[in-house]
């Protein structure tokens, strides 16, 4: 009794069985996505989709992770993008949920793109939840059904009306189960998946059996069952097709390649059939039951008598396309480390240690002061030339990469000036070709070099990435690369040394707006030139001499002979210190300190004089003011700039450093002043300042003391800053005509340099320096081709690309993964427009070209094929395209059925059996009906069944509706 009176006792432990289970959380997880996502608001008030909204309109989708326990779920939302509009006169209890709706709606069935889902039931909005990316598929029934319940409940608690579903079974099947509820209705979908198709239901007559057996309405009599029929024919045998590539000409110097072209073309095309298929569709939207007969052993279903035709095409997977393989493998260049030694290998190790001696040791033979050996046999060209000559007596012809007829045909191309024999008639052509280039590059489209940081049209840099990418794809690779760019390199240097003009480059300095590698031929073209006038300046002022010294009787050749260096010819040695002064020498410096304490006394006598200036005399002279003969400054590529400018930048921000730059940077501005000197004895600085930079002289009205007015002038105040540069330069600038003076541009030193860079760069470097020349080519070899096909898609497309390209062209350092994407562009424009080519051959446009209007038709449906994913054929088979696509047909069944032709029987009689058609490769049939069900006096609800008949698969997806109130 104590113990029952103790308060403690009357404390109990209390159990809670009410903990979520596993089953209830996904329940509640699923509910709450369904709120998340707001599709637990029910919009009565949208209307039915419009016909086409399924193929034309927006799909959206929206997915989220959940769990049942520890297994991963995908739920995901699909929704067509729609505006919401109002239907009046009916309440929201009058109206079946969405999904309902959608399963009667007739205006969208069999839509070529969309969700397995829309095409079997029509809808337009749904959920799936699936299994994750790593997860078993839901197989066993138990696992299903707990799966569908939970499907059930979720719906049901949260007043949800879009269809849900679970996919189950192997991924590869595409089944679902699912479920959608309704203020009293309930629609249940079911798939039914077999691989082959049952003898019984391989017609529309079985499967109707089938849909009404499962409907299981009592209600006599029954109303009839819509139905829209769809059968595809596949046309896989191409009889009247072309190749889509020449037959190689093996008689030809470039033969025995498919897509072979000339030098100067890329190829195009593709080399197989690019499209593998055409499916039409033949569809009867609308029959009721009765009015059409399907069963085994008769059917009404005549594919020239439906109503509807369709068209797709199927393109061939990987096409291989020529334009994309070259520009691919040249891309591969650029990956390349090698050296062209490396890949061409060294001779015999005697021979070639004396040759590359030779070469090597050029530029120090000729600066020896004591020869052994006449001055003209010390170029670098002859030493050049000789040890090419002993390669080639040890190279057997057979060793060589590049075969000698190719490479001399390829030379001949990018150098047709060599084949002139006449000097005269080479510079003619030279001069013409760089007038024809700089035309060129007026119009628009030349203009995109500039772009693409590329080379003009036909110049030499262009013609040469031409040249290098079809050697590289179809006559030796790498190797025969090297060895071209080799042999292109000594034919460079022989110009120079011969004072030849580079083919197919514009006069001038180098254009910083194209690579680099036009700016180097560029700077070797400019050095030419400088020699050049050099040679023909000397070559008139022996000439002048000559002439003189038959005037005077010969009393100056016998000086004139002993000053000359034996086997010296202004020919070969051109660069000669007679000319320009490449360093002071005592007797210059003489002269110059003699001229400058005698410029007081006595006048001295004026040289180098273009012409007066403005009529303007010297301030201290009456003497008129000449503008000097001056030097050109030196012109530098954008490497050569870049050099200097880190070299100024890191002379830092000292006194020191800062004057030192003002001085490397006034080496112009010395030399004009020298040249201004000699050109105006007496001047002084203001009046070189009055003509090199009229805004530093400022001139005013003052009144003098006889009270009239004169015009006064001096320098700026920037002219008058102690320590000023100008002010300088002219104390140290002495009194030297430009032809007297050092050369501002060494344009023998700089072409030195030029060959050097040349003759040591990588082939990979060199795919580098030309692939913005091959892309400009490329795009404008497509742009040519879509202008021949008028494809909208693809001319869009080019001017993307040609935008794209300026970005990543322009960049120091390419991109290669984005230059590799790009490719992959330019090679899908390149199959768009293979495979309009071969559309328009099958479907004969350039036959109708008598017909205006036929043609702008035939072109236009080609473009849809491509552009669109299905085609409608207007007028189905009666109309022109109909009629085209059933002969191609004849044409393919004829071909497979006549080849196995019995000898006995007569052709007539063997092709009135053969069929315009082949067998259908799918059959699709849609049922359709309303009626109470499971009760008669329920209500009316929608039914419907999907099949699909094919050789190896047969699926019945249906959707049957309940009523859950009167049941």
């Amino acid at each position: 009794m104590a113990a029952d009176n103790d308060p403690e006792s009357e404390v109990f432990e209390i159990t809670d069985f009410t903990t979520a289970s596993e089953w209830e959380r996904f329940v509640s997880r699923v509910e709450e996505v369904l709120n998340e996502w707001k599709l637990t608001e029910n919009y009565v008030e949208k209307t039915s989709p419009e016909k086409g909204a399924y193929i034309n309109g927006s799909w959206g989708e929206q997915s989220l992770d959940i769990h049942f326990a520890d297994f991963k779920f995908y739920i995901t939302h699909h929704f067509l993008k729609e505006d919401c509009k109002t239907e009046n006169g009916k309440s929201e209890e009058d109206m079946l949920p969405l999904a309902m709706q959608d399963l009667l709606c007739m205006h969208n069935d069999f839509p070529p793109r969309a969700h397995c889902l829309v095409r079997w039931y029509g809808l337009r909005e749904f959920v799936v939840i699936s299994p994750g990316a790593n997860c078993e598929a839901i197989i066993s029934e138990s696992k299903c059904n707990l799966l569908l319940s939970s499907v059930s409940m979720s719906l049901s608690n949260s007043g949800c009306q879009v269809p849900m579903f679970v996919q189950i079974q192997q991924k590869w099947r595409r089944i679902y189960a699912g479920e959608c509820q309704g203020p009293g209705v309930r629609t249940d979908f079911e798939i039914v998946h077999l691989r082959k198709v049952p003898s019984q239901y391989n017609h529309l007559s079985g499967l109707l059996d089938i849909f009404k057996s499962k409907i299981g309405c009592n209600l006599l009599p029954l109303p009839p069952v819509d139905i829209a029929i769809r059968y595809t024919y596949i046309l896989q045998d191409w009889q009247q097709s072309s190749w889509p590539q020449q037959p190689p000409d093996f008689d030809t110097l470039l033969g025995g390649e498919v897509g072979g072209v000339e030098f100067g073309n890329l190829p195009f095309g593709a080399c197989e059939e690019p499209i593998s298929e055409l499916h039409l569709a033949t569809t009867w939207p609308h029959l009721t039951e009765g009015i059409v007969v399907d069963n085994d052993v008769y059917s009404d279903l005549d594919p020239l008598q439906a109503p509807h035709w369709s068209v797709r095409v199927r393109t061939a997977d990987n096409l291989q396309c020529l334009l994309g393989d070259f520009i691919t493998e040249f891309f591969k260049l650029c990956c390349r480390k090698e050296s062209a030694e490396e890949i061409l290998g060294r001779g015999n190790a005697e021979e070639g240690g004396q040759e590359n001696s030779d070469i090597s040791s050029a530029l120090s033979k000729l600066t020896e002061p004591a020869a052994q050996v006449p001055l003209s046999k010390l170029s670098v060209s002859s030493m050049v030339h000789n040890a090419r000559r002993r390669i080639r007596r040890h190279r057997h012809v057979d060793e060589s990469p590049l075969h000698i007829d190719m490479l001399n045909s390829i030379l001949l191309y990018l150098f047709p000036d060599a084949a002139v024999e006449k000097s005269s008639d080479k510079e003619k052509t030279t001069q013409g070709n760089s007038c024809r280039t700089s035309e060129q590059e007026k119009s628009p489209d030349d203009n995109l070099f500039l772009q693409l940081k590329s080379a003009p049209c036909d110049s030499l840099t262009y013609r040469l990435a031409l040249c290098l990418c079809m050697v590289n794809y179809s006559y030796g690779g790498l190797a025969a690369v090297a060895h071209l760019w080799q042999e292109f390199v000594l034919e460079l240097r022989y110009r120079w040394e011969n004072n030849y003009l580079i083919y197919g480059l514009t006069g001038g300095p180098p254009d910083l707006r194209c690579c680099l590698l036009h700016q180097k031929f560029q700077m070797l073209n400019c050095c030419i030139e400088r020699k050049r006038a050099r040679d023909e300046a000397r070559k008139a002022q022996e000439g002048n001499r000559e002439r003189e010294r038959k005037v005077s009787g010969g009393r100056a050749s016998a000086s004139t002979t002993r000053e000359t260096p034996q086997g010296k010819s202004w020919d070969s040695w051109s660069d000669s210190e007679d000319e320009f002064f490449e360093c002071l020498s005592d007797q210059g410096e003489m002269e110059s300190s003699h001229s400058e304490t005698g410029k007081d006394s006595s006048k001295l006598k004026a040289d180098g004089r273009l012409h007066p200036y403005n009529n303007m005399t010297l301030l201290h002279s009456a003497e008129l003011l000449y503008v000097p003969v001056t030097q050109e400054p030196a012109p530098m590529t954008e490497d050569q700039l870049e050099e200097q400018s880190e070299v100024l930048a890191k002379l830092g921000t000292s006194a020191e450093g800062t004057h030192l730059r003002a001085r490397m940077q006034s080496a112009c501005l010395l030399s004009d002043m020298e040249s201004f000197k000699a050109a105006n004895p007496g001047c002084v600085l203001e009046d070189f300042v009055r003509w090199y930079s009229p805004r530093d002289y400022v001139e005013e009205e003052v009144v003098d003391g006889n009270g009239s007015t004169v015009i006064r002038g001096e320098l700026s105040a920037r002219m008058k800053i102690p320590g000023n540069m100008w002010v300088e330069a002219w104390d140290t600038a002495r009194v030297t005509p430009a032809r007297r003076q050092k050369r501002l541009f060494d344009d023998t030193k700089e072409a030195e340099k030029v060959l050097h860079y040349l003759a040591m760069l990588k082939p990979g470097d060199l795919a580098r320096h030309l692939l913005p020349c091959l892309l400009h080519a490329a795009i404008m070899k497509l742009k040519q081709e879509e202008s021949v096909e008028n494809i909208p898609s693809v001319e869009k497309s080019i001017q993307q690309a040609a935008s794209q390209a300026n970005k990543l062209l322009h960049s120091a350092n390419y991109d290669y993964k984005k230059l590799e994407d790009f490719i992959n562009q330019l090679v899908t424009m390149e199959t768009v427009i293979a495979e309009a080519r071969s559309l328009k051959a099958k479907f004969a446009v350039n036959e109708e070209e008598d017909n205006g209007q036929a043609a702008d038709e035939l072109e236009k449906f080609v473009i849809s094929l491509l552009e669109e994913p299905e085609v409608v054929v207007l007028g189905a088979g009666q109309a022109r395209i109909g009629r085209i696509i059933h002969r191609l047909f004849i044409n393919a069944q004829r071909a497979a059925l006549l080849a196995p032709v019995d000898d006995d029987l007569e052709p007539a009689a063997e092709s009135r059996k053969i069929p315009d058609f082949p067998p259908p490769a799918g059959r699709e049939i849609l049922l359709r009906m309303c009626v109470p069900r499971p009760a008669p006096y329920s209500k009316a609800l929608p039914q419907r069944l999907f099949c699909v008949l094919m050789k190896d698969e047969f699926r019945l997806a249906g959707a049957f509706s309940a009523d859950t109130s009167f049941f």
